[in-house]
């Protein structure tokens, strides 16, 4: 009896690192120590040395069962910039420039092919937010898991100079809200999704007039937009980022309260932004109701920023040189003690 027979093949492991090492080197900033394959991975801190107090900021996430599409559709090279979009768009809430990346694949079987095509999504993933991919594990779980499936995590680091941190302290009444628009469903309410619609392949390569022509599974499988980009375009024009919720599992509901201190109210005006059709037809399709979608997706705002009225002007300027999609949806209002802290209006 040896490994192989055991269901673990060394050999795919060799390869999958020999198919994925290009990838992974593409995404290496000058501040990457060493080469490809160590056993963990090295970057300076020499290019924060200047900062006045340098915070490190980290976040960690996974892409649930958004998974499952990929896997009836044998399409792996998306789901990995979902991975680290999930990871990074956290840490820029706390005003973080996105540093380094890991990654984590537990798979039934490793198939190569498979694992390559995973990591070049995290590698693209990666590029898009700056971020080296400096270290990651692909652990195959025989009998623990189908062969055919797959689950990922992921581990980002970036830093901040403390005084730069974004907090949410200052946010105050008269303050605007401003929505960066999401590129679709995103990585959240999936478990709800692959209720509403039957989870075949004929399903989900049904198109749709509705969604321009596309398949249900295009459109679902979009990745999660990275918003690197939009917030460097933000702090380069000198504007001040008050606060920041990532739209992810919750909602609304759930996240634009996240960034907000005691005695707001954050009043988000629901005409002021296009909800995408695949929000409309999951609607419909699902018999869902209004409190349901805010309350689980993104509605087509993958971000929330606060910042100061007078500066609204210049952030959305600054969002479209950065060719981002971007609405002012809301304002910042006081609330009584005890009072609700986000409204719908």
């Amino acid at each position: 009896m040896d490994y192989k027979s055991a269901g673990v093949s060394v050999e795919a492991g060799y390869k999958s690192v020999e198919l994925m090492k290009d990838y992974v080197k593409s995404t290496f900033r000058p501040e990457v120590i060493g080469g490809f394959g160590g056993f963990s991975g090295a970057f300076s801190l020499k290019s924060i040395k200047d900062m006045e107090n340098p915070v490190l900021v980290s976040g960690t996430d996974g892409v649930g069962t958004k998974l499952n599409l990929a896997f009836i559709l044998n399409k792996h090279d998306t789901v990995g910039i979902d991975l680290v979009a999930m990871c990074i768009n956290d840490i820029i809430c706390s005003g973080g420039e996105p540093l380094y990346f890991l990654d984590y694949i537990a798979c039934g079987r490793n198939i190569p092919e498979k694992i390559a095509e995973i990591v070049k999504g995290v590698a693209a993933g990666c590029q898009m937010a700056g971020a080296s991919l400096i270290g990651g594990e692909t652990a195959e779980h025989p009998g623990m898991m189908p062969e055919e499936e797959y689950d990922l995590a992921g581990f980002a680091v970036g830093v901040v100079d403390e005084k730069n941190l974004i907090t949410g302290a200052q946010i105050k009444p008269g303050d605007t809200i401003i929505g960066l628009a999401s590129s679709g469903v995103h990585s959240n309410g999936f478990s709800l999704i692959r209720k509403v619609f039957p989870m075949t392949a004929e399903s989900l390569n049904t198109p749709y007039d509705c969604l321009d022509g596309q398949t249900l599974g295009e459109t679902l499988l979009t990745p999660t937009k990275i918003y690197v980009n939009a917030f460097k375009s933000i702090k380069d024009s000198g504007i001040t980022i008050k606060g920041a919720s990532h739209i992810t599992g919750g909602g609304f509901d759930e996240n634009i309260p996240r960034m907000l201190p005691q005695g707001v109210t954050a009043e988000i005006n629901k005409g002021s932004f296009p909800i995408p059709p695949i929000f409309k037809l999951l609607m419909e399709t699902g018999k869902l109701t209004e409190k349901t979608m805010y309350n689980t997706y993104n509605m087509g705002l993958g971000m929330v920023i606060a910042v100061d009225k007078e500066d609204a002007q210049r952030t959305m300027e600054a969002l479209a040189n950065a060719d981002e999609k971007a609405y002012i949806v809301g304002q910042i209002t006081s609330c009584s003690e005890g009072g609700e802290n986000y409204r719908l209006i």
